[in-house]
C-alpha cells in the first residue's frame, strides 16, 4: 500500500504559453518535510499553486488524506494594508471563532491566538497592528497561522524568508514536531541549504522537470556538481 500523501503524474503547466513545469511525476510520502530546490523562475511556486488548485495545470495530481483534511499554507509574499486597523490577535482570530472580530475576540480564541504567538516567538504581540510589523514578524504571524490546528498537509513557500537566526531555528522545530508529532507532511519551497540539510527528508530539484529526487544530501551534492543553483 503507498503512503504517499501527494502524487503528480505528468503534470505540466504553462502561463502565457511559457513552459513553466514539465511532466512532473513525483510522490511525497505522508508524515515526512519534503522541500523542492532549484533554482529562481525553476516552477517551485507553480508547482506549490497546482497543489493548492490555485493554477491550471495537465496531468493529475492526488492529495490523500487519512485524517482530518486540513491544508495550511504560507505564501512567498503578503501584502498588509498598513492603514487597516486590524491587530495580530483579530487577524489570528478570525479563523479560530465564529464570533465576528468586530465585535471582539472571544475568551477561547485569544487563548489559542496566544498559543500561536508563543510558538512563533512574537508572544504578547496580540495587540500590535498587522500594518505594523516587519516583513520577518508578518512571516511569522502567516506561519503561526498555518500551522493551527495541525494540519494533515502544510504548504510552505520559503518561510524563511525575512527571519533572522534564532527566528528559523525556532521555525525549524515547529516544522519538525508538525511532522513528528502529528503526522503533517510538509510540503516546502527552500533556497536555504543548510535548512535543507537539517530538517528535510526527501530533496526535489526542480528546474521546469524534476532533475533529481532523494536523500538531502545526496541531492544537494548532485546539484553542486551538475551548477544547478539554489538562487
Amino acid at each position: 500500500m503507498s503512503n504517499a500523501a501527494v502524487e503528480l503524474e505528468h503534470v505540466t503547466i504553462r502561463r502565457e504559453g511559457r513552459l513553466v513545469v514539465e511532466d512532473a511525476c513525483l510522490e511525497i510520502n505522508a508524515g515526512t518535510i519534503h522541500v523542492l530546490i532549484g533554482p529562481n523562475g525553476a516552477g517551485k511556486s507553480t508547482l506549490l499553486a497546482a497543489m493548492l488548485g490555485q493554477t491550471a495545470f495537465a496531468g493529475t495530481i492526488k492529495l490523500h488524506f487519512r485524517g482530518s483534511g486540513d491544508v495550511g499554507y504560507v505564501p512567498q509574499s503578503f501584502v498588509a494594508d498598513r492603514t487597516m486597523p486590524i491587530t495580530i490577535g483579530e487577524f489570528l482570530a478570525l479563523q479560530r471563532q465564529r464570533w465576528p472580530v468586530c465585535l471582539g475576540v472571544r475568551k477561547a480564541a485569544r487563548a489559542r491566538v496566544a498559543t500561536i504567538l508563543e510558538r512563533v516567538g512574537l508572544a504578547g504581540m496580540e495587540r500590535r497592528r498587522l500594518g505594523e510589523l516587519s516583513g520577518g514578524e508578518l512571516r511569522r504571524v502567516l506561519i503561526g497561522n498555518a500551522i493551527d490546528p495541525a494540519p494533515e498537509l502544510l504548504l510552505c513557500d520559503e518561510p524563511a524568508t525575512g527571519l533572522d537566526p534564532a527566528a528559523i531555528e525556532q521555525l525549524d522545530r515547529v516544522l519538525c514536531e508538525l511532522r513528528d508529532e502529528h503526522g503533517t507532511t510538509v510540503v516546502m519551497v527552500s533556497h536555504d541549504r543548510a535548512q535543507v540539510r537539517r530538517i528535510a527528508n526527501r530533496v526535489t530539484l526542480l528546474h521546469v522537470q524534476i532533475k533529481d529526487t532523494g536523500q538531502p544530501a545526496k541531492v544537494l551534492e548532485r546539484a553542486a556538481a551538475s551548477a544547478e543553483a539554489m538562487v
